[in-house]
């Protein structure tokens, strides 16, 4: 056996930042920070605090594989604890703030966080939990010495007090890339939330894939905005990709209006942002509302679930905006999929090109995946046949954290592990992979599946539809059939029937909803995705005409 003569360099997270002080010092990172002004920082200032950050955290007892906490918003104190806890060896573990108190207390007390640090905006959770977190020795407020709340319930420490009192001075340890370096929890499974506990090496390598041009196409000629936040899988890696291209980086803090977002799109000259539909709803409304234009956006990753046909048309052809539709999962670091075009589609027009931007993508370097029918066989790649999608690949979760809810993995003939995502799926003969629903959210009706995406697509081309979802209702003769929830624009008049009609030559008639009901609003979860189970449990008792 020959081996290659190349020197051996582990990929580690701290070598981001390091690269991004050397090549590009004086890149901006722009914050809108919970204190309500905008701070600006760089690539040097950055790195230099991070290693303040890291002797503070030392001496505050913090060690190899200890986990610490955050409770934070995007912004510029949220990125150096990034670097400063996976750098030195620790494992940051970002927490979702949107989740209900109890649940955060217990996934801080599974996690085992030693050390969580947060912004004020989130004190009252930490005032809720910190008795029901023992294992808690440090809680570190994100804040300047003159803000530190007067009475707080809880012993805290001044997150810029530890940075002041600390040398800059700090070797990044080196270690195995195979080391933790973070964890996110996902609640996308049956039961309590499950831990994913990603390595220096698998951010890296995700690192790498999601830069390239066939994926985010990130450079040091953007100027990104992550809406995305650094809690919902580490703000889809961009924290991670940003430094290593040496890209401007603009926070918006927890102001995620349509208006704050749109103001910082512009005073900050961004080219390129990320985040999930509902969110985009409300810049696309206010923008739409005052009459206004981008400057300088000509991109935006739209992910977390399925972009809606007609706010990636609206994007495209009156703003001017590129939708890069994605697709992943907490378990995945994120990123699996992006709907980037071929050569093929270049020279088709922009209407032609759509029904593949509609797709959640080809899968980026380092991914591979399979759709599988009932019987566990690979199933053919007609953009026809649909299945369950499976995948593998180096930054894809081998097993949960403590090993919860058992091996996660199945196998296939050849005994070769995939990850069975919960999604059904389809693929086309050129790579591109659409999510026709979640396994759980399908509908079964005499025996054919429906499409609950399908239909809340359309719904949502409606001009007075603000939004849609769609779920099974149990039927005697059917097994189930559809049922349309609705959301109407504010002032908007809609009925059951002109709703209904809008299906007519979009879908066949049996995949039509049996009905529509209105409400007020569709409850969301904590990373802004619909909560169809709530829903199902709200309508349980819904009876469909005639039945």
């Amino acid at each position: 056996m020959l081996n290659g003569l190349m020197m051996q360099a582990p990929l580690a997270i701290a070598s981001l930042i390091q690269h991004a002080e050397r090549f590009h010092p004086d890149v901006e990172i722009v914050s809108r920070r919970v204190e309500g002004d905008i701070h600006r920082s760089t690539y040097r200032q950055a790195h230099r605090r991070a290693r303040q950050l890291a002797n503070a955290l030392t001496a505050l007892g913090v060690s190899r594989s200890d986990r610490v906490g955050t409770l934070a918003w995007n912004g510029y104190r949220h990125f150096e604890l990034y670097f400063a806890v996976s750098g030195s060896g620790a494992v940051l573990h970002t927490l979702n703030p949107r989740l209900h108190a109890d649940q955060i207390a217990w996934i801080v007390n599974h996690a085992g966080d030693k050390v969580l640090c947060f912004d004020l905006t989130f004190l009252p959770i930490v005032e809720a939990i910190a008795a029901h977190c023992p294992g808690v020795e440090h809680w570190v407020a994100m804040i300047d010495r003159d803000r530190m709340p007067k009475a707080a319930q809880v012993p805290l420490h001044c997150y810029e007090a530890l940075i002041d009192g600390h040398s800059e001075r700090f070797a990044w340890p080196e270690f195995d890339e195979n080391l933790a370096s973070s964890m996110c929890y996902t609640s996308g499974t049956t039961g309590n939330p499950k831990g994913v506990l990603y390595s220096h090496r698998s951010t890296l390598l995700h690192s790498y894939a999601a830069a390239l041009p066939d994926a985010l196409n990130l450079s040091s000629r953007d100027a990104i905005l992550p809406v995305v936040p650094m809690f919902h899988v580490n703000a889809w890696g961009l924290p991670y990709v940003a430094p290593m291209v040496g890209a401007k980086l603009v926070f918006p803090g927890g102001q995620l209006d349509g208006k704050s977002l749109y103001e910082l799109f512009e005073a900050e000259r961004v080219t390129v942002s990320a985040g999930v539909p509902t969110v985009w709803q409300g810049l696309l409304a206010h923008i739409e509302s005052a009459g206004l234009r981008f400057s300088t956006m000509n991109r935006t990753v739209i992910g977390g679930s399925a972009c809606p046909p007609a706010m990636l048309r609206l994007f495209q052809e009156k703003y001017g905006v590129q939708v890069l539709h994605a697709w992943g999962m907490t378990e995945m670091s994120p990123l699996g999929t992006v709907a980037s075009l071929k050569a093929k589609h270049l020279g088709q027009s922009a209407e032609e090109r759509l029904p593949v931007q509609y797709k959640q993508g080809r899968p980026i370097f380092g991914v591979d995946m399979k759709i599988v029918g009932d019987d566990g066989q690979d199933l053919p790649w007609d953009g026809k046949a649909f299945g369950d999608l499976w995948v593998r690949g180096p930054w894809v979760v081998r097993e949960y954290f403590k090993g919860e809810g058992g091996d996660p993995l199945q196998h296939d003939a050849a005994g070769t592990g995939w990850f069975p995502t919960g999604d059904v799926a389809t693929i086309d003969a050129d790579g591109y992979m659409q999510i026709t629903d979640r396994s759980k959210d399908v509908i079964k009706s005499g025996g054919e599946w429906i499409s609950s995406i399908e239909i809340e697509n359309i719904a949502v081309s409606h001009p007075a539809v603000a939004m849609a979802a769609c779920i099974a209702i149990k039927h005697p003769k059917w097994d189930e059939r559809p049922l349309l929830v609705v959301v109407r624009k504010p002032d908007a008049q809609l009925s059951a029937e002109e709703m209904l009609r809008h299906y007519e030559g979009k879908l066949a008639k049996w995949q039509i909803p049996d009905a529509v009901a209105f409400v007020e609003s569709i409850p969301l979860g904590a990373t802004g995705k619909m909560l169809k189970a709530r829903l199902r449990e709200q309508f349980r008792d819904y009876r469909l005409a005639g039945t």
